[in-house]
């Protein structure tokens, strides 16, 4: 099947993120179409080079993925430490923050981040902007009983706030750990994304929010069109 561009960015993302990976290691296995291809590409240097290794999945998602791939894995509840962690990004500002939680698995995949010696975000070109939330909502997970009380303060805060709907499936989505998830759009973007991630994450009902912050030590870019992909330190 041929792929189109954008894929094939994500594509060459996700192998050259795979090729980091050395025997031995503990791997955090990211969520979303760009970590599906990553994950993949390990999978293959499983069976063809005989690559030891085990995931710790961020996701039902990347569980399964895994699964086929033949990646042994772990469950999050059972590391405490990881060599190396990859997933991908919704939006990657010139700081190298990110906007994650498009797949709403931006909670574990956080604490996956932080549980890493060394996290490396995969994203094509069209993922970097100037300023965060610009071009990408930002997720809060939220207990389901705080919702109500969240958005109103959210919305005093300034920001658009939506409940996150399911697709083929009636009312809210919700994530792996049972909540809900608003997305909030603050006009003009996010100024200071330090400070918003602390105020956020004071707000009692708030589980965790997509902003990460100072995590990201490697970010590998994939341009479309062109073979190479591009390293930001």
């Amino acid at each position: 099947m041929t792929m189109n561009p954008k894929d094939l960015a994500k594509k060459r993302t996700g192998e050259a993120a795979a090729q980091l990976v050395k025997d031995g290691m503990m791997v955090g296995l990211g969520t979303g179409s760009t970590a599906a291809f990553m994950i993949a590409a390990l999978g293959q240097r499983v069976r063809e080079e005989g690559l030891k290794i085990i995931g710790v999945p961020t996701s039902f998602q990347s569980v399964l993925l895994a699964r086929k791939e033949g990646i042994p894995t772990i469950p999050l509840d059972e590391a405490t430490h990881l060599d190396i962690a990859i997933d991908g990004a919704d939006e990657v500002d010139p700081q190298k923050n990110l906007i994650k939680g498009g797949g709403a698995a931006h909670t574990r995949e956080k604490i996956v981040a932080a549980m890493a010696d060394y996290f490396v975000v995969i994203v094509d070109d069209s993922k970097l902007v100037e300023k965060l939330n610009t071009t990408f909502a930002l997720p809060i997970e939220v207990l389901p009983l705080a919702a109500a009380f969240v958005t109103k303060r959210l919305e005093e805060m300034g920001a658009k706030v939506d409940l996150r709907m399911a697709i083929r499936k009636g009312g809210p989505v919700i994530t792996d750990q049972g909540n809900f998830v608003l997305d909030i759009t603050f006009p003009g973007g996010i100024d200071d994304p330090v400070v918003l991630e602390y105020q956020l994450n004071n707000i009692p009902g708030v589980l965790e929010n997509g902003l990460f912050v100072d995590l990201a030590d490697l970010i590998l870019v994939a341009r479309t069109g062109q073979e190479e992909v591009q390293r930001i330190e």
